[in-house]
């Protein structure tokens, strides 16, 4: 008895897949093709169940393509890409070290500048950016409590408009810098409050979103990076507690542990610092647990 076109034609498609994944055998690096085989079978899959059609590739293609097109130095749609698939959020989930004490790790999102500013502990990170005050202070330790002296902290974010200065055509930096923790592991600094703000939607990211029906916005956060010898990187987030966009977040960065309340104070109540303010500022804490190498 004779097989049906339909047999015949899935032995086709997976001696097709066969032959693509066995044409990685050759590759001297085990790693590379461990991954290029996976990536084979799972794309080959993917075909499979959808029965794409070849107008269908073709506008994956054309969508890829233009979003090298819209990709700058400042602007990275693929970043963007992953970010809204939630694929930045799993790689960040299978490389996290685990549960614990250390402060769990969120994306990094597109926006972040090497060589940032460096200010002094209790400086303003603001550099011109509009929005409003917020006192942010905290303590970098290790998992056994003991301070990280000298840690350095990078942090950006963007201003009341929901833009980061990367986005501006002016070149200047604001809403960015970095700083070092004291003796005691400890920092603080000026920052502006942040406000929930949509990702850049005016490109072919931005489509996705709206022929799905998704919202680009971004639920309010500050961005951190933490470094220190003998210490592995964090890359983290720290959300506005309250705000209504935690829970629909456009790249699935929220992590309640990362949540904190930014406290609301009245225009002329004393700042930490003893700064005068005109307007109303708010204050909030956020300590740091690194995890060793």
């Amino acid at each position: 008895m004779t097989g049906t076109g339909t047999e015949t034609r899935g032995t086709t498609e997976q001696e097709l897949t066969d032959n693509v994944v066995a044409s990685f055998d050759t590759a001297k690096d085990e790693r590379f093709r461990e991954v290029m085989q996976a990536l084979v079978r799972h794309a080959h899959a993917f075909v499979r169940e959808t029965r794409l059609t070849e107008a269908e590739w073709s506008a994956a293609i054309g969508f890829l393509t233009a979003a090298g097109h819209i990709t700058t130095d400042t602007r990275q749609e693929f970043v963007l890409l992953s970010d809204v698939l939630g694929i930045s959020m799993l790689t960040v989930a299978v490389n996290e070290p685990g549960l614990g004490a250390s402060t769990e790790s969120t994306v990094l999102g597109p926006f972040f500048v090497q060589d940032s500013p460096e200010i002094e502990l209790g400086g303003d990170i603001a550099g011109g950016a509009k929005g409003e005050p917020s006192w942010v202070a905290g303590a970098v330790t290790d998992t056994d409590g003991n301070p990280v002296p000298g840690a350095r902290i990078e942090v950006w974010e963007a201003d009341d408009d929901g833009m980061y200065d990367v986005q501006y055509d002016d070149g200047a930096l604001a809403g960015r810098a970095h700083l070092f923790a004291d003796p005691e592991g400890r920092y603080r600094f000026w920052a502006l409050t942040p406000t929930p703000y949509p990702i850049p939607d005016d490109g072919p990211v931005g489509r996705l979103l709206q022929h799905a029906g998704r919202s680009p916005m971004r639920a309010p956060h500050l961005h951190f990076k933490v470094t220190a010898p003998g210490f592995q990187p964090l890359i983290t987030h720290m959300f506005v507690a309250g705000d209504p966009t935690l829970d629909s977040d456009s790249v699935f960065g929220v992590k309640e542990s990362l949540v904190r309340p930014f406290d609301r104070h009245r225009p002329g109540t004393p700042t930490p610092d003893s700064r005068r303010l005109e307007g109303p500022w708010t204050s909030a804490s956020f300590d740091i647990v690194l995890r060793k190498e």
